[in-house]
């Protein structure tokens, strides 16, 4: 049977990050062949290796299909060529043909060099400026007519990750998760890198920031003080989370309560299924949660020590939202927006028990950010771990074990 081929280079450290020996195993699996033409290994850990590929399948569309599932690895065809692009047809559509982009560092050829792609995250478009020089990641809501989208996948090179150096739970490219595998050892290493992460900010870098995006669990299963006490320690500095979270927060300061059911009790007061909601309503009477810490009405807790060390926090709103709280933003678009513009400088995101936070902070972030993603439920962390970056690390534990146990190591007595 004729076939027919194209010729694949990848370039950096694909031994040691096992990048080669996926990109063969995926050639394979749909159906292809391969003739290894190169390969060069480097010999030392900072020297880079090479390896050519022709790879050769039995038509047209299966070797197109070859390219593309390689594509994210780092194989780029051989033939270099400018990427091509094509104006907007009408505000919030993409040119038919358009590139969707992955969570890996990418660059686009134009005029014979390449180019860096800003802003990098999954299931985008990518936008070139009027000169050629500029390539930045765009969401299809946010194209206008005219604007120049880059199309197909000639030109458009996506660097694969490699292995970090660091000697900790990210330097290993494990993803499985598993309710049964010890989690110390993870905390510890997490705890290290906050402390590192504090370390920097306090000598004047901007590229330090750790993230957590939580759900009102953290508050329910006693993490409250254990993450309050992060903020206010300097370990954390944006916050995404809903309204729940921070009702419930300040529900427990002001009545002790959370859903109603008693913190200190141990079991539901009378009428407690209110206590969410009239915290709301006080707060929504005052104006903003800033103004009911800055008056004394709310005292301690998550949302207090936000305040007080001024802690950058996003509040995005669902459908199921009571009041909300002042500060909700109860646009999905909007609110995703909002998350975008937090995440520059964010080197450590944290995703603790909420689904839709962790889902939707973590398709955001480019695939370079370390993350670990904590919930009961391993469906949550296996979703994160299955986007396929070294840096998604799966704990299964509830929200307040953790907390407790990274404030531990981070030095809290509680």
């Amino acid at each position: 049977m004729a076939q027919v081929q194209e010729t694949v280079v990848l370039d950096g450290h694909i031994i040691d990050s096992l990048i080669l020996a996926k990109v063969l195993d995926t050639i394979l699996m749909m159906g292809g062949a391969f003739d290894l033409r190169e390969v060069h290994i480097g010999t030392t850990r900072d020297e880079p290796s090479r390896a050519t590929i022709v790879v050769r399948a039995a038509s047209p569309g299966l070797l197109q299909e070859i390219l593309e599932a390689i594509q994210p690895h780092g194989a780029g065809v051989e033939r270099e060529s400018d990427c091509a692009v094509e104006p907007v047809p009408a505000d919030g559509v993409f040119p038919e043909g358009f590139y969707a982009t992955t969570h890996l560092p990418t660059q686009v050829r134009q005029r014979g060099r390449w180019i860096e792609v800003e802003g990098i995250e999954m299931d985008v478009g990518i936008r070139l400026d009027q000169q050629f020089s500029v390539a930045r990641t765009v969401p299809m809501g946010d194209v206008r007519r005219g604007d120049l989208i880059v199309t197909g996948r000639e030109g458009v090179r996506v660097q694969p990750l490699e292995r970090p150096r660091e000697c900790d739970v990210f330097g290993f490219m494990e993803a499985q998760v598993s309710s049964e595998r010890p989690h110390g050892h993870i905390i510890a290493d997490v705890a290290r890198r906050m402390r590192m992460l504090r370390e920097s900010r306090e000598e004047g870098h901007s590229d330090g920031t750790v993230l957590l995006a939580g759900g009102p669990a953290i508050v329910h299963a006693g993490g409250r003080e254990a993450l309050a006490w992060l903020i206010e320690s300097g370990f954390i500095h944006v916050l995404f989370c809903g309204n729940a979270l921070a009702a419930h927060d300040m529900e427990a300061n002001l009545f002790g309560t959370s859903l109603g059911y008693g913190l200190t009790a141990g079991r539901a007061v009378p009428h407690g299924h209110e206590h969410h909601l009239r915290t709301i309503n006080r707060i929504r009477a005052i104006g903003s949660i800033e103004r009911a810490v800055e008056s004394g009405v709310v005292t301690g807790g998550i949302m207090a020590a936000c305040v007080r060390r001024g802690v950058r926090v996003v509040m995005a709103g669902t459908i199921r939202d009571d009041g909300p709280l002042p500060g909700v933003i109860t646009d999905s678009v909007e609110a995703q927006a909002a998350m975008r513009a937090a995440l520059p400088g964010v080197a450590l995101a944290l995703l603790v028990a909420s689904t839709l936070h962790a889902v939707a902070t973590g398709n955001l972030l480019p695939a370079t950010v370390p993350t670990v993603c904590v919930d009961v439920n391993p469906a949550v962390p296996t979703k994160l771990s299955d986007r396929g970056s070294f840096q998604a690390v799966g704990l299964v534990m509830d929200a307040a074990s953790f907390l407790r146990e990274l404030a531990r190591e981070l030095g809290w007595k509680g």
